[in-house]
């Protein structure tokens, strides 16, 4: 059997994106990458929210050629780009409601050295911390995973990890948007040292 192979199915996805996201990083949720014998994986640490009826979701306004992924069906990824690296994200709900979870780190547990082939750093830590960082670590692009059905358990999927755990979830505004910046929708593991950004000051 191959590892990582618990799958998510497509019913855990078809909820509330802010549940999803927070229980992603609660489970120990797993991003799997897999192509030619490799196998690249990571703990999920770090997510955002992105609401139906969101100021900051794409889709907030209407419906484009960019966004058409975020409108489902759910577990499928949406892919953009943006200041030219790629954000990956996991459409939730039913098909034709726009919502995601943006995954912004992730903690490698499989697969470093094809990571580093991919993104040339020497510190592990600076792989995987942060949307765009883990998305050429992943080999994750718009044009390969835009659309891509994450429930198939091929080439890239997400999996509930080998053994139960709970991890500490901490809560906090997102970061890097102009609007919807009170909204508590961010979701990372505290103790993870690749969370991209701890905040300031912690949420009561």
């Amino acid at each position: 059997m191959m590892p990582f192979s618990n799958v998510l199915p497509a019913a855990f996805f078809d909820r509330e994106p802010a549940a999803i996201a927070r229980e992603l990083v609660e489970m120990g949720a797993l991003l799997v990458e897999a192509q030619e014998g490799s196998i690249v994986a990571g703990r999920i640490v770090e997510t955002e929210a992105y609401l139906t009826g969101d100021p900051a979701c794409h889709a907030y306004r209407s419906r484009t050629p960019r966004n058409e992924a975020m409108f489902g069906p759910p577990g499928r990824a949406y892919v953009y780009s943006i200041h030219r690296v790629y954000c990956f994200n996991i459409v939730t709900e039913g098909e034709g409601v726009a919502s995601a979870v943006l995954v912004r780190a992730v903690e490698p547990v499989a697969g470093v050295e094809r990571m580093q082939e991919r993104r040339p750093v020497a510190a592990v830590v600076d792989l995987t911390r942060g949307p765009g960082k883990l998305c050429q670590a992943f080999g994750i692009d718009r044009e390969t995973f835009n659309g891509w059905d994450l429930t198939g358990g091929e080439r890239l999927w997400v999996a509930s990890p080998p053994a139960a755990r709970q991890v500490p979830v901490a809560v906090s505004p997102r970061i890097g948007i102009s609007a919807g910046q009170d909204l508590l929708l961010r979701f990372y593991d505290p103790t993870s040292l690749f969370v991209s950004r701890l905040p300031r000051q912690p949420v009561p």
